[in-house]
Order: structure tokens, then C-alpha cells, then sequence
């Protein structure tokens, strides 16, 4: 089916949720004139709801059910749309059959998921069809990835430019962040880490660097890579004030940053290696905070490793 024969160019499935109210919102203001927009999910009087709040733009928005665990459902909806974007999760649990149904319909498909698990397996499970149908399956469209996916992209071409060879050690440093944590996002945590203890080859694979890559076996071999760094300022870059303590998304983040490097051919770099840290202050207690912060993290990726 063309892009011409869709009904609908973008469908906002999990519209009556935290996220999905956001995203709808923000369509409201910024999406170009012409954009045709649907709202989804299980619940019809639900998503009339949120399409009122929205105001007069909204009016004429199509409300879609469709339902994670009914796959026809979900397999209409990928066939009316150009695109998909997701917002429900923890995406193990319902993010499968509609990753599924877009490749199968040639929809592209967008969420927001930052579960390694997840993405792998969808991956796996998605990529050979996808290529077959043209459809483009994206995940990691929000926080968790764009900042750091880009931002080592910009960094690339900027190196490039400046024909100041390849990258090697690369650190993204997180000086500020606004906002928290949903529950939805808990909730993706807490069911990796239950598939982690539960499954021996979910442990290994949530724990790899390269647990994203295409393939793994052409990796180069650079030693361990750890994201519980605890590192000053200024072994980063001249002039960096204060210890750094590890970003708590670095555990996700830079498994696509390294995935984004073999998917270009390693384009930035054979000897690439990449970490996320985060400013705690600048006090005299501040390399105590940042031990502390990489203790907790720490921690809980241990308490994935082990079984129960």
C-alpha cells in the first residue's frame, strides 16, 4: 500500500496515558496544517475524553481502539497509518505484536522504550520484515535515545569536518535534568529486571556493551567498558569542574550509540569507546555523591545478574 492510500499519516497509540496526553498535546500545537492525526487505545470514551481537552484543533481527530493483546486490532490500525508512535509500555509486555504489525503493513513505527531486552528482541524478531515492507521500526525516540545518539552523530560530522581523524574515548556529560520519572518507565524497569532473574541469557545479554549490535562476533575488542564510572571533571576536558558519577540512562543509552557505529560501518571509529556521566555539584563532598550514585546503579544491575 502507498503512502497516498493511507487514511492517516500519524496515530498516537497510548494517547489516554502520561506520555501519550504529552505527545497529543504537542501535536496540537506544532503539527503542520494537513498532518491527519488519530488518537488509540483500549478505550474509546478514554481517548474521546483527551481529544476534547485538546480543544478545537483536535475536533476531528479519528479515536482508534485497539488493543496490545488483540492482534487484529493492532494489525488495522498499522494499515490505516504512515506511522505509528507508541508511548505504552513496559514495552516487553505490550510493545511486540504492534512493532510486529507495522513491519507486516510497511508503517513506520516509533516508541519510546529504554529496554534493552526489548529492543533487541524486537530487533531480531522485525528486521528481516521490515526491509521487505519498507517499513522503518525506530525505537528509543525520546530521552532515551535522541540526545545521546545524535549528539555523538553531531560530534562525528564535526570531527569529520575538521579532518581530525576518528573518535576514540567519548563522554556525554549530563550538566541538568528537568522533569521525572513516569510510571510507565518504573514499571519497564521492573519488568526487565524480573525477565533478568528469572532467565540466564537475559542477564548475560541486558549486561553486554554490545548487546544492541548487529553482530556482535564483528565487534572490535576494546576491553571492558564500564558505565559505573566515577570520574573528575577534568580527565574529561580541560577546564570540567567537579566529580561526575554515571548517568543512570548510560546503561541504555550507550548500547545505541554503539549499535549507531557498527549499523555505519564503524564509521566512528574501530577503537570507539563511549560512557555517559552526570554532573552531582561542585562541593567537597561532591566525589562521596558521585560514589554513591554509581553504588546505587551499580546495584541494581547486580541485582539483575543474579537469580532469584
Amino acid at each position: 500500500m502507498t503512502d497516498s492510500a493511507r487514511e492517516l499519516d500519524l496515530v498516537v497509540y497510548g494517547a489516554t496515558g502520561f506520555v501519550g496526553k504529552l505527545l497529543a498535546d504537542y501535536l496540537v500545537q506544532h503539527a503542520p496544517d494537513g498532518v491527519r492525526i488519530a488518537l488509540a487505545g483500549r478505550t474509546a470514551a478514554k481517548l474521546e475524553a483527551v481529544r476534547s481537552s485538546l480543544g478545537p484543533r483536535a475536533a476531528q481527530w479519528p479515536v482508534i481502539v485497539a488493543n496490545s493483546d488483540d492482534a487484529a486490532s493492532l494489525a488495522a490500525l498499522a494499515g490505516r497509518t504512515r506511522v505509528v508512535a507508541t508511548t505504552v509500555g513496559p514495552y516487553a509486555k505490550y510493545g511486540h505484536a504492534l512493532a510486529a504489525a507495522c513491519a507486516e503493513a510497511g508503517t513506520d513505527y516509533v516508541d519510546l522504550t529504554g529496554e534493552v531486552l526489548f529492543a533487541r528482541e524486537s530487533i531480531d524478531a522485525n528486521h528481516d520484515r521490515a526491509r521487505e515492507t519498507g517499513a522503518r521500526i525506530v525505537h528509543s525516540c525520546g530521552f532515551d535515545s535522541i540526545p545521546s545518539d545524535l549528539g555523538v552523530h553531531v560530534l562525528y560530522e564535526k570531527v569529520r569536518e575538521d579532518g581530525a581523524g576518528e573518535l576514540t574515548d567519548t563522554t556525554l556529560v549530563v550538566t541538568s535534568v528537568r522533569g521525572g520519572v513516569s510510571g510507565g518507565t518504573i514499571d519497564s524497569l521492573r519488568t526487565q529486571v524480573d525477565v533478568s532473574k528469572k532467565n540466564p541469557a537475559s542477564r548475560h545479554l541486558a549486561a553486554s556493551p554490545y548487546s544492541l549490535s548487529p553482530d556482535r562476533a564483528k565487534e572490535p575488542d576494546l576491553g571492558k567498558q564500564s558505565d559505573m564510572s566515577v570520574v573528575n571533571g577534568e580527565d574529561i576536558a580541560p577546564g570540567l569542574k567537579g566529580w561526575k558519577a554515571p548517568f543512570f540512562m548510560g546503561p541504555y543509552n550507550t548500547r545505541v550509540v554503539r549499535r549507531s557505529n557498527a549499523l555505519r560501518d564503524w564509521a566512528y571509529g574501530r577503537e570507539f569507546k563511549y560512557r555517559e556521566v552526570m554532573n552531582v555539584g561542585s562541593s567537597p563532598i561532591t566525589p562521596v555523591i558521585a560514589g554513591a550514585v554509581a553504588a546505587g546503579i551499580g546495584g541494581l544491575i547486580v541485582g539483575m545478574a543474579l537469580p532469584p
